[in-house]
């Protein structure tokens, strides 16, 4: 990577953004399981309820062909991939906002993370324990909910009180916060997750966001069912798709027992030919990573030279400047410009030097948004 002309090869103090997505449900409904096989971790699985107490921490590499191909073209010394944190919650239970099951600590984790995934059983097996003795994801998800709700039902209450002693003395900042509040409170005390709710952008920005509500987290859907549903789902899958329509959650189908079987193959070959017989073109936490990245609101961009070819994270929406603080804060601090190559140029065209001579590189000033995908140089002053 070039930076004022000169090739910038000591990268060691390269901020790396983490992103946590907690992965909650009930207990014995496949998250530790899940969770090695997205981590290599090994947490604990077990059959019996609070199998894991404390939350296990992973972090895991984004699967993107198009750094694979930038490697090929550039060949470089090494090659470094984007990457999320992922936790595994403890399994809650009903009564968990009130302290059941230890479920004081697990909220006060799933609080800690961006994103929820939430984990339903949606399979039939006689031999692995169900808290409430039958399968029903829709009643376990209604669990689930019921106790977030009333988790943040007591955090706005809380808030409610200290606006309300402003709000009566006429102050209209106060009395437009309490207006927010009330609508939430109202939401929540009728079953309703607060991300379904719609507001302002300034109202979000200055009432809600700072709440850190739980049940304003986007979430994830992840139906984990049988090995026979795993291309198509059944009707327990059916079930869920239609209870979350209105939340504008993804839904994915995912048989953790299938990619945990598929996750102990040693060879690319072997992996391959398991996913074929199920009729399947791809690993299914391949698809659930790429999902949590979207559902953090991330995008990669990436550096290319002879010592590496890395993908950085970012927030949708940043800056050419706040991009280049990624990489280090001296960078978005003395930031001059960013020399920037489209993902497709850069492989239509095979190399830096071809995308310079067709005219293709672009230089860009502070108000640039990076586009995901975009290749970046950047030149500095500090």
């Amino acid at each position: 990577m070039k930076v004022n002309g000169k090739v910038k090869r000591n990268l060691i103090f390269a901020k790396i953004i983490f992103m946590k997505a907690g992965i909650v449900g009930l207990p014995n409904v496949g998250k530790s399981t899940l969770f090695n096989c997205l981590s290599n971790a090994k947490a604990q699985s077990a059959n019996f309820p609070f199998c894991t107490i404390e939350p296990n921490i992973g972090v895991v590499n984004v699967p993107d062909k198009r750094l694979d191909i930038l490697s090929e073209l550039v060949n470089p010394e090494k090659i470094v991939p984007a990457n999320v944190e992922i936790v595994d919650i403890a399994g809650l239970v009903k009564g968990a906002s009130k302290g059941e099951g230890l479920g004081n600590q697990f909220l006060g984790n799933i609080r800690e993370t961006d994103a929820i995934l939430h984990v339903l059983r949606c399979f039939d097996d006689d031999n692995i324990i169900h808290v409430d003795e039958s399968v029903d994801p829709v009643r376990d998800k209604e669990t689930i909910d019921m106790e977030l709700q009333l988790k943040d039902l007591e955090t706005v209450e809380k808030k409610r009180e200290k606006i309300q002693r402003a709000a009566r003395t006429g102050n209209k900042e106060a009395q437009k916060e309490l207006s927010v509040i009330e609508l939430i409170i109202t939401a929540l005390e009728s079953a309703q997750n607060v991300r379904t709710l719609v507001f302002s952008e300034d109202d979000r920005a200055a009432y809600v966001t700072p709440l850190q509500l739980i049940t304003d987290k986007p979430v994830l859907y992840i139906c984990n069912v049988s090995e026979d549903a795993a291309v198509n789902g059944n009707t327990y899958v059916d079930k869920v798709k239609k209870m979350v329509a209105d939340e504008n959650a993804e839904v994915l189908i995912l048989a953790v027992s299938i990619e945990a079987d598929i996750n102990e193959l040693d060879s690319y070959e072997e992996r391959q030919l398991f996913l074929e017989d199920l009729g399947l073109e791809e690993p299914g936490v391949t698809k659930l990573i790429n999902s949590a990245y979207r559902l953090l609101n991330l995008q990669t961009y990436f550096t290319a030279g002879e010592k590496e070819v890395r993908a950085w994270t970012i927030p949708i929406g940043a800056t050419a400047p706040q991009a280049a603080g990624v990489i280090h804060s001296d960078f978005e601090k003395g930031f001059i410009r960013a020399e920037v190559i489209g993902y497709n140029d850069f492989k239509t065209l095979g190399s830096e030097a071809k995308v310079k001579e067709a005219g293709k590189m672009k230089v860009e000033g502070k108000e640039y948004i990076v586009k995901d995908g975009d290749v970046m140089h950047f030149r500095f002053n500090v």
